[in-house]
């Protein structure tokens, strides 16, 4: 008995690393311009190139407005888009700014209010390389019936040469892996209490980042 609980306690081990790998591997993966959509939508929290290239897609018009999930509350909006260098017209027509989100989850359960409120259905998922197929699989769960296009930010994290040298790096893609895996885990259990009618289809899904 001990060593089949030996064995199975490898086999997880090697399962983990080798599901890691796979993970970082495929964050890093140069990604291709967004197709046009309905809208945008920039997640704060990590590097603020995610807003400011929420905003370039936004002036590119690939989506007629943007959302900014997550933004801190103490934040003004002339604040904000000083920062990123906003023209005020543009924010006053085609910017909002959301502050309720504290977290990934948080986020896209304000995504999701804010974009069926306009009855958005395709949007533009901005946010940090490492962080898309958490948020990505997040929105997914809010908002089965939306087609998401998932725009990573390239960062420093996830560059191979930093993250196999440095071990706060490795324990940050680590950490984002695990919590990855939670809400995967969380999503295969939904789907066992969904009727099979009622399951969200995979090919309703565009440009799924893992």
């Amino acid at each position: 008995m001990r060593s089949i609980l030996l064995w199975a306690a490898l086999l997880g081990v090697v399962a983990f690393l080798g599901g890691f790998w796979s993970f970082a591997t495929r964050v890093r993966t140069e990604a291709p311009e967004p197709p046009q959509a309905q809208a945008i939508v920039a997640l704060t929290g990590g590097s603020l190139e995610r807003l400011s290239t929420g905003v370039r897609l936004l002036e590119e018009q690939k989506g007629e407005r943007l959302l900014i999930s997550g933004v801190n509350r103490i934040v003004t909006d002339d604040e904000l888009y000083a920062v990123l260098n906003v023209d005020p017209e543009l924010g006053a027509c085609c910017i909002d700014l959301g502050r309720r989100a504290e977290d990934t989850l948080g986020n896209a359960s304000e995504t999701a209010s804010w974009a069926r409120e306009r009855r958005y259905t395709q949007l533009i998922l901005v946010t940090d390389d490492y962080h898309m197929p958490r948020s990505y699989a997040e929105l997914s769960l809010a908002m089965p019936e939306a087609q998401i296009y998932a725009y990573p930010v390239r960062t420093r994290f996830t560059d191979p040469a930093l993250w196999r040298s440095d071990w706060p790096t490795a324990s940050r893609l680590v950490s984002e892996y695990v919590k990855y895996l939670v809400i995967r885990g969380r999503e295969a259990l939904i789907s066992l209490g969904t009727p099979e009618e009622e399951a969200p289809q995979d090919e309703t899904k565009a440009d799924a980042p893992a």
